[in-house]
């Protein structure tokens, strides 16, 4: 995975948590964002993590930080953006891997089977008929086009990201109901997803 640089998404504003940055909540004994890092480290080259505001906050984990490129907070497609002309500084860079800050149990091979399916294109994750396009692959000649898509588009939806890009669909099975990117998006999240850490009674 040479060429496959891997971006975490952390800039949303966690509303529905109270606010602040849901990634740094506790998770076991350590945090969603631990647990995000420790998935996404081994599938990338190059790992990144998008988020807004003091990026001291994030230093322990020894990763680049990207702001928002794109003023006014447009969501996590501003934090692709940023992602892609990152990577395209990176030596050798193809591609960038999305990953969500707040999905602490995703594929261990996801960046491999999302390349398998690619091709020189894009690609990206669904699970249970339901899509989720953060878990992707973009290729990062898409720069360019993403940022008019957001500037001069007012484009603001990764999955209508996907689908302009004409991205593959990889579809990862959900055993017994498990989805493998289920995403911690209020606090009772975070006693489900630790069920789902420790594994089968």
């Amino acid at each position: 995975m040479g060429d496959i640089a891997g971006i975490i998404l952390a800039g949303g504003r966690a509303r529905r948590m109270g606010g602040g940055d849901k990634v740094l909540r506790p998770l076991g004994r350590s945090t969603i964002l631990d647990h995000v890092v420790a998935l996404a480290r081994p599938q990338v080259a190059a790992l990144a993590l998008s988020a807004n505001g003091d990026p001291r906050r994030f230093e322990r984990f020894g990763l680049p930080v990207l702001p928002d490129g794109v003023p006014d907070f447009p969501g996590p497609l501003a934090g692709l953006l940023a992602g892609l002309e990152w990577a395209a500084a990176l030596s050798g860079a193809t591609h960038l891997a999305s990953f969500a800050g707040d999905s602490p149990i995703f594929p261990a091979d996801l960046v491999c089977r999302l390349v398998a399916n690619a091709g020189s294109g894009a690609a990206c994750a669904a699970s249970g008929g339901r899509l989720h396009p953060v878990f992707g692959l973009w290729p990062v000649a898409a720069r360019d086009e993403l940022r008019r898509a957001l500037v001069v588009d007012g484009l603001r939806r990764v999955e209508d990201w996907a689908r302009r890009v004409g991205a593959v669909v990889v579809d990862f099975p959900a055993p017994a109901g498990r989805d493998p990117f289920f995403n911690v998006n209020r606090p009772e999240d975070l006693a489900a997803a630790e069920t789902m850490l420790a594994g089968p009674a």
